[in-house]
């Protein structure tokens, strides 16, 4: 059975996402300025921020949140080998279920890092 990741993930979730913040705007926008706050540059840069993201995303099993944050992490000018790391960290801090998401998140970020 192929599990999609990545751009896959997204390609299917936009629409769905598309349909449902026509109905609750304010909502999807109250998020989106959320986001931005957190995720902007402070005591920590969002290359950290988004490898934290990253590596919750990998803990709480999100494919959706997986996609959004390899390709944060990316952007943001992450290395394979720092998110390689962060990843591990998911290791000891959720065990094996880690094992099975953080590769996907791996992949995922290299997928995002070859645009």
């Amino acid at each position: 059975m192929e599990h999609a990741h990545g751009k896959a993930v997204q390609e299917h979730l936009n629409p769905l996402a598309r349909n449902l913040r026509q109905e609750i705007p304010k909502t999807y926008a109250a998020f989106a300025g959320l986001h931005k706050e957190a995720m902007a540059a402070g005591a920590l840069e969002t290359k950290t921020k988004e490898l934290i993201a990253l590596a919750i995303a990998v803990v709480e099993q999100c494919d959706g949140c997986i996609a959004a944050h390899a390709r944060g992490a990316a952007r943001a000018g992450a290395t394979a080998e720092e998110v390689a790391e962060a990843i591990g960290v998911t290791f000891l801090m959720a065990g094996g279920p880690a094992t099975v998401y953080g590769p996907r998140a791996y992949d995922a970020f290299c997928e995002f890092l070859e645009q």
